[in-house]
Order: C-alpha cells, then sequence, then structure tokens
C-alpha cells in the first residue's frame, strides 16, 4: 500500500506545530522512530528530526540519505523537509542544527531519551558556548497517533484482514504431538506468506499449563489432547501492527475449559459492545472485568482489557481499570485490542483478542477471525 500523501503529512505537520504551541515550545527533538516515521515517512532504523514553527529537519545517516531525497520527488514527499547528512554524530549535528535555527528551549522525548544522552547534551552545549536548555516533554507525537487518519485505518484494517488466512493455516497445523516451538514457526512463515514485513512481536504459543502464564512464549512443551492453546500473534504490515488471540481445544475440552472459555467470550463481546465515541478507556475495561467477575473468574484477569495499535504493537490509549494515568476518551479513528482473558496456575488459561476501530456510530471489528470455541 502507498505510503501516507504529502497532503496527509501536511495536515500532521500543522497538527503537531498547533500541539507544541499550545505547550509554549518553540522546538521539538524527535528521536522515537515511530514518531519520526509518523512525520516524514522515514522508515529506517536510524534517524533525528528537528521540528519548529517553520522548519523539518530530519538527519539521516549515509544509510538513507538517497532514499530519503529520492521520495521528496514522489507524491509521498515530506512538505518542507531539510536532509541533514551525518559526518559524525546524530547528536552532534542536531546541536548544529538547533543552533543554526535559534531555538533556545528546545524540547524532547523524555520517554525515549536517557539520561546520559541528555546529559551528553548538556555537557556538550555548554562547552561550546550554545545558549540550550533541553525542556523534557512527554506525548506530545504520541497525542497526534492516537486517532489514526485516512491512510492508517486503510492499512490497519488490511493488516488484520490478511491474519485470517495466517490462522487457518495455523490451526490446521495443529495435532497432540507437536512442539510449542514448531508452531510458533508455522506462524512465522505463515505471516510472512501473508505479506506481511515481520511478526509484530515474538509469537505466544502456550499449551497446557503454561496457557496460565499471559505473556509466555513458545517453548519445549508438546501439545497434548485436552490441553488449551493460547495462540497469540500479528504482523507488521507498511509499519503498522496487527494483533490477534485465539485459545483453541486440542482434543475433546473439559467441562471447565468450555465454562471458562465461554466467560471471556461473554466478556470480550461485553467490553466490544462498550466501544464508541465519548465513552472513557475504564468502562471498557469494566465491561469486560464485570462479567469475568460475576463469573467467579474475576481474580484470573490479571492485566488490561486492551492497548491501542498502530505503527507500535502497544499505543494509547489503555483500556485499563481506574488509577495511573487518566482514563482516555474514545473518539472515532482510535483502534484497539479487545483481549480480556483468565489464567489458571496449574490448569491454563483462555484469552480471546480481536483489533477494533471506533467509528462515528460505534465501532468496527477489524478482525475476522471466528471466536466460537475450536477444537483441533
Amino acid at each position: 500500500m502507498p505510503l501516507p500523501s504529502s497532503a496527509l503529512l501536511a495536515a500532521r505537520h500543522h497538527r503537531l506545530r498547533e500541539a507544541l504551541n499550545a505547550r509554549e515550545l518553540e522546538a521539538l527533538v524527535v528521536t522515537a522512530l515511530p514518531n519520526i516515521r509518523y512525520l516524514t515517512n522515514h522508515g529506517g532504523s536510524a534517524g533525528v528530526l528537528v521540528a519548529t514553527a517553520s522548519a523539518l529537519t530530519l538527519i539521516v545517516d549515509g544509510r538513507y540519505s538517497e532514499s530519503v531525497r529520492a521520495r521528496q520527488d514522489s507524491p509521498e514527499a515530506c512538505p518542507e523537509l531539510q536532509v541533514r547528512p551525518v559526518p559524525t554524530s546524530y547528536d552532534e549535528v542536531a546541536l548544529g542544527v538547533l543552533a543554526e535555527l535559534g531555538v533556545r528551549r528546545p524540547a524532547f522525548e523524555a520517554a525515549h531519551v536517557s539520561v546520559a544522552r541528555h546529559g551528553w547534551w548538556t555537557r556538550t552545549a555548554q562547552a561550546r558556548g550554545l545558549a540550550l536548555e533541553f525542556v523534557p516533554a512527554e506525548g506530545v507525537v504520541e497525542g497526534l497517533r492516537i486517532v489514526k487518519d485516512a491512510s492508517e485505518i486503510a492499512v490497519l484494517r488490511e493488516a488484520a484482514k490478511r491474519l485470517t488466512p495466517v490462522a487457518q493455516a495455523v490451526l490446521q497445523s495443529l495435532r497432540p504431538g507437536v512442539a510449542e516451538r514448531a508452531v510458533a514457526a508455522v506462524i512465522e512463515s505463515e505471516l510472512r506468506s501473508a505479506g506481511y514485513e515481520r511478526p509484530s512481536f515474538e509469537p505466544i504459543v502456550a499449551s497446557g499449563p503454561n496457557a496460565a502464564l499471559p505473556h509466555y512464549r513458545a517453548g519445549d512443551r508438546i501439545l497434548a489432547s485436552g490441553d488449551a492453546l493460547v495462540l497469540d500473534f500479528g504482523g507488521v504490515l507498511d509499519g503498522y501492527c496487527s494483533d490477534l488471540t485465539r485459545t483453541v481445544a486440542i482434543g475433546d475440552p473439559s467441562e471447565e475449559f468450555v465454562r471458562v472459555y465461554s466467560a471471556v467470550l461473554d466478556a470480550q463481546q461485553a467490553a466490544i459492545r462498550a466501544i464508541r465515541p465519548g465513552v472513557e478507556s475504564t468502562v471498557v475495561d469494566a465491561a469486560a472485568r464485570e462479567l469475568l467477575t460475576e463469573s467467579g473468574l474475576g481474580e484470573a484477569f490479571s492485566h488490561s482489557t486492551g492497548h491501542g495499535l498502530g505503527l507500535e504493537i502497544h499505543e494509547d490509549p489503555r483500556l485499563a481499570r481506574p488509577g495511573g494515568q487518566p482514563p482516555t476518551v474514545l473518539r472515532p479513528g482510535m483502534v484497539v485490542t479487545v483481549e480480556p482473558g483468565a489464567y489458571l496456575p496449574g490448569w491454563g488459561g483462555v484469552r480471546i483478542e480481536d483489533d477494533v476501530l471506533v467509528t462515528e456510530q460505534g465501532y468496527e471489528v477489524l478482525t475476522s477471525v471466528p471466536r466460537h470455541l475450536m477444537v483441533v
């Protein structure tokens, strides 16, 4: 799929400058690679962007300078972008750019800059007589990314859609006697075959008692009849992540498996139905948590109900209980996962997850793999 157009990038730049103005920041040094990609279409593994009210300066080394310049002659060109090479180091060039632009109080992404890096900036600027006061800022670009534009939604919808044939192929590979790691290898192979750049994360293949560990990875355990098997995987398409979890039964499921599965599915569907514009994120979490509590599984649900999805596998908003950061009011264009679970040590667990778009009317479920209990 094509990269965001110049017009879409210009709209993002306008919103960025509004955000900088609202926070009274004269410049932002962007070091988080997903944020750089969002603002410039540069998807390389290195780069620094200096953004001001009137200029965007992208600092890249020789691996990327030609590709960035070539893109500037395409419909995906980044408006008003100045490209600077890196003859010495990224941070050396960034200090020079700030000095040239006359910036005095540049903001930096506090969540993405180490103490050591900030210290180097400060010491080096002082040694060179540069009057720079680095100001920490959080969530400036992430606050823009939380609501997806039309280009992003198109990619996320396609990324979710492609998980269906992947899941079908993986289900066909399951049988007693297969190792968890072999199943993970099938997932990764099928993701590549479906056209994804890479997995969104290391696939989770958790069988039997391992399914009681929410973030277990694939190990040496051999699938056995009677197992609950949690499969959690996703793929990156044009930079954007998809995420899906299904729990299947290896052989005839026990009554306990059916009970827990039904409770988790009911909780997930209640949470999805709660999604609509104007609703706080905590309400969605509560819809799932209340049903699991009524089923006697409240203590077995040990994580939040979901998270935002986009250029990163975990973004805002978080669908979580009150506490910590303030709840987010859902808005059209947000994309979230909905993934309640129940985990019983020594027995196993169940999790069911789908990707969901907040729409003007309510919601759209982007993933299309069946949710009924599947037996293999």
